[in-house]
């Protein structure tokens, strides 16, 4: 028997249910962990019917209109959050992560129980000349994805540039401490519960907080790496979310994560990184199953008494 806490996943997912079922199972290997899946509610009603049935699952009956580049994204890990803190649960980590990840290396777990306080996500220190996404108001049209020289892609570099130059076309207006620095990276992180709780906790009582990032640029990329860098728990993150990558370097997907497929497999395994992104089996099936039909996230429970 095993006093070792179990650890939360909250997943944000989309598409491709049976590919997201094979994650969740590995997620569940050694029964040490439970599942919190929100499903985007443009895919809500095609998906939900479709997860894994589980007493350590839980299909979130909210849903949100997730969006790039826009709060909803935010919107949505608070909701996932909120309801992790709600089951009224003992965990020891929170994990964030997408419906096109897995588990790429076994000890995960183990991993997790030897840097037990420590969190685990990307970021680096923005400067005054590349804070643009958060310093200006940018209109709905502008918080979209485009893939191509769309005007509304270059309009946004336009602004970008002009900001970095001292001007700023439309400035963001909300309250904001002088003494709070602003911080970026991978939204996809691991941080302990008590900090999960604190994440909570300083939303609810801070309206300025969220209010100051309501119509930023890609906010899911700084909201939550500005509030955590910014408090006592600043000296226990470690600038590593522990993801493989395969970034695209074209117009069209640059700054993106790429497919992954069986090509990849040597150079996944070698990062020594416990989770890669992004895998579509529609794609390449024979990469999802590689890991899928080897790696685990908990070990086997032994019995002792």
């Amino acid at each position: 028997m095993t006093t070792t806490l179990a650890t939360a996943y909250i997943l944000q997912i989309h598409n491709n249910p049976d590919q997201v079922n094979k994650f969740i199972t590995q997620l569940l290997t050694g029964n040490q962990a439970d599942i919190y899946v929100h499903i985007d509610r443009k895919s809500y009603d095609k998906l939900k019917g479709k997860i894994i049935i589980h007493p350590n699952v839980t299909v979130l009956s909210t849903s949100i209109n997730c969006e790039w580049g826009d709060i909803s994204q935010v919107d949505t890990t608070l909701l996932l959050l909120n309801e992790v803190v709600a089951s009224k649960k003992m965990y020891d980590y929170v994990c964030l992560r997408s419906g096109q990840d897995l588990l790429v290396k076994d000890g995960f777990k183990d991993f997790l129980i030897t840097n037990s306080g420590k969190a685990f996500m990307t970021y680096k220190r923005m400067n005054r000349s590349n804070l643009g996404h958060v310093k200006l108001k940018w209109p709905k049209i502008t918080r979209r994805r485009y893939t191509t020289a769309h005007p509304i892609r270059i309009f946004r570099r336009i602004l970008q540039s002009l900001y970095r130059k001292g001007i700023n076309l439309s400035p963001n207006l909300n309250d904001w401490p002088k003494d709070y620095q602003f911080y970026k990276g991978s939204q996809w992180f691991s941080i302990p519960f008590d900090l999960a709780k604190y994440v909570i906790e300083f939303v609810e009582e801070n309206e300025w907080y969220y209010k100051f990032f309501e119509h930023t640029l890609v906010p899911d990329e700084s909201f939550f790496h500005t509030l955590i860098l910014n408090s006592s728990y600043r000296e226990a993150v470690v600038n590593n979310n522990l993801y493989f990558w395969k970034w695209g370097e074209t117009l069209s997907d640059k700054n993106s994560p790429q497919y992954l497929s069986s090509g990849d497999i040597e150079q996944i395994v070698g990062s020594n990184q416990y989770f890669a992104r992004k895998f579509d089996e529609t794609i390449d099936q024979s990469v999802v199953h590689y890991f899928y039909e080897r790696i685990g996230f908990g070990q086997k429970i032994t019995n002792t008494g």
